[in-house]
């Protein structure tokens, strides 16, 4: 059984549960990466409704009005951050796969790096890069406190297949001992023939 270790700050201890997941997903985020991961989860606990809405009406909606873009943005690669890596679930009740909120989350940081001229852009272009990544480190998060895979099997390929997340593949490596076409395709792909004509 695990002793569950308190810390004296709401930050100290989302901090030490992103440290830990950092540490059993294998990937290390930069510093401000994950300073901004914390203050998310920090700003989600005490907010849990902000992931209400349909999340691809509000990106179209920042797109079109300037002033509010940046802060709508911001917003919309957020919940899809929070949707993917918190609540990978949510996708099925509503009928698309979790790279549905991969794919629309990294445009909306994306789109954000290309507005801002100063280290913002930096940080927004670093949290579409990562996306994957830090997605990655929230399913870890869910399964600290858990001893199951917070992805089933389907829910893992489609992953993988969709993004390459590594939290993915190890899901569906420890679920078979057999051969993943896709990884090995991934691996050896500058070794595969050219097709014949």
């Amino acid at each position: 059984m695990e002793t569950l270790i308190l810390h004296p700050t709401a930050t100290a201890q989302w901090q030490a549960l992103v440290d830990e997941a950092e540490r059993l997903s294998s990937i290390q985020l930069s510093e401000e990466l994950e300073s901004y991961v914390v203050f998310l989860l920090m700003r989600f606990s005490e907010h849990p409704e902000m992931v209400g809405n349909i999340i691809a009406t509000e990106f179209l909606e920042n797109l079109t009005h300037l002033k509010q873009t940046q802060e709508g943005l911001r917003e919309v690669g957020d919940k899809c951050l929070l949707y993917a890596g918190l609540f990978p679930g949510n996708a099925r009740r509503r009928r698309v796969r979790i790279s549905y909120y991969v794919n629309l989350g990294q445009s909306a940081y994306g789109s954000l790096s290309e507005s801002y001229i100063n280290s913002f852009s930096k940080l927004f272009a670093s949290l579409s890069n990562h996306f994957v990544g830090i997605m990655d480190i929230m399913h870890a998060m869910r399964e600290l406190t858990k001893n199951e895979f917070s992805l089933d099997l389907l829910q893992a390929e489609e992953l993988w297949s969709d993004t390459h997340s590594k939290h993915a593949l190890q899901v569906l490596k420890s679920k078979t001992d057999g051969f993943l076409l896709s990884q090995f395709l991934l691996e050896n792909s500058n070794e595969i023939p050219p097709k014949l004509h």
